[in-house]
């Protein structure tokens, strides 16, 4: 089966409010500290409506560190899918010093399923890893959502956004 492009969203910091300790995001312990980044169900809505496939690609090494065990990290994902029009979500479980192609910034998570069109794609991230990825997988644009947070982002992404909104809104204008 072929899709066209789709809009690849990192999770923490993205589409839920990252919890940030010393400058560096992290992810929510559980569902329950789990925050929808306002005005998420609204945008992401939109770039459905547009013809947009929504993957969510993320990290999640605590797994691996055994710092949150897997089904915290699944009943997470599983109450995003439930809020927000999420065609799909894909997880890296693997931590910093397993060599894998799907731990952001490798490409893989995006490229794992050749029949989106990434040349037409977007990658929307709040770190460094994500823009990397974006951009290494071959995405037409990478978006990075100013948090803030200890870290700079090197290469630079195509455009810096204060918000999710702001970048469905910069996809969408791009589009047209």
């Amino acid at each position: 089966m072929a899709f066209g492009p789709a809009v690849f969203l990192d999770r923490d910091g993205v589409l839920n409010l990252a919890v940030v300790r010393d400058g560096k995001p992290h992810s929510p312990a559980s569902v329950e500290d789990m925050a929808l980044e306002p005005g998420a169900a609204d945008a992401l809505g939109r770039l459905r409506a547009a013809g947009y496939r929504l993957v969510v690609v993320t990290n999640q090494p605590n797994v691996a560190r055994g710092v949150q065990s897997r089904e915290v990290v699944e009943a997470i994902n599983d109450a995003l899918v439930s809020a927000l029009p999420l065609d799909e979500v894909r997880v890296c479980y693997h931590d910093d010093g397993i060599e894998c192609d799907c731990r952001k910034p490798m490409p893989g998570l995006l490229l794992q399923d050749p029949a989106h069109d990434v040349g037409r794609s977007f990658m929307i991230g709040d770190r460094w890893r994500d823009i990397e990825a974006g951009r290494r997988a071959g995405v037409a644009a990478t978006i990075l959502i100013e948090r803030g947070y200890a870290e700079g982002c090197d290469p630079p992404p195509t455009v810096r956004v204060r918000s999710l909104v702001e970048a469905v809104d910069w996809i969408l204008n791009a589009k047209s």
